[in-house]
């Protein structure tokens, strides 16, 4: 069985504020009110959660960039 890649996506809300949300979920991760500070929130709460891939998108909902994060605290790093 594989696994479904790890992603999160910036995109900006009708009240004006940016959310984190995963694909296919009905609520948002994170809320915040920049989108900075809601790229920061998605980058730790993918790193957390084994890294994956940021979708940022810009204010008419077109992906303007797009981040791999890496895993956080992995607990069997590769030897070497």
């Amino acid at each position: 069985m594989s696994r479904r890649a790890n992603s999160r996506d910036v995109v900006r809300r009708e009240d004006g504020n940016w959310e984190v949300t995963r694909p296919g979920a009905s609520r948002a991760s994170a809320v915040a009110p920049t989108q900075a500070q809601a790229i920061t929130r998605g980058s730790q709460i993918l790193t957390n959660d084994g890294g994956g891939e940021l979708r940022i998108h810009n204010t008419d909902g077109q992906i303007r960039d797009q981040r791999t994060i890496a895993p956080g605290n992995d607990p069997y790093p590769p030897k070497g």
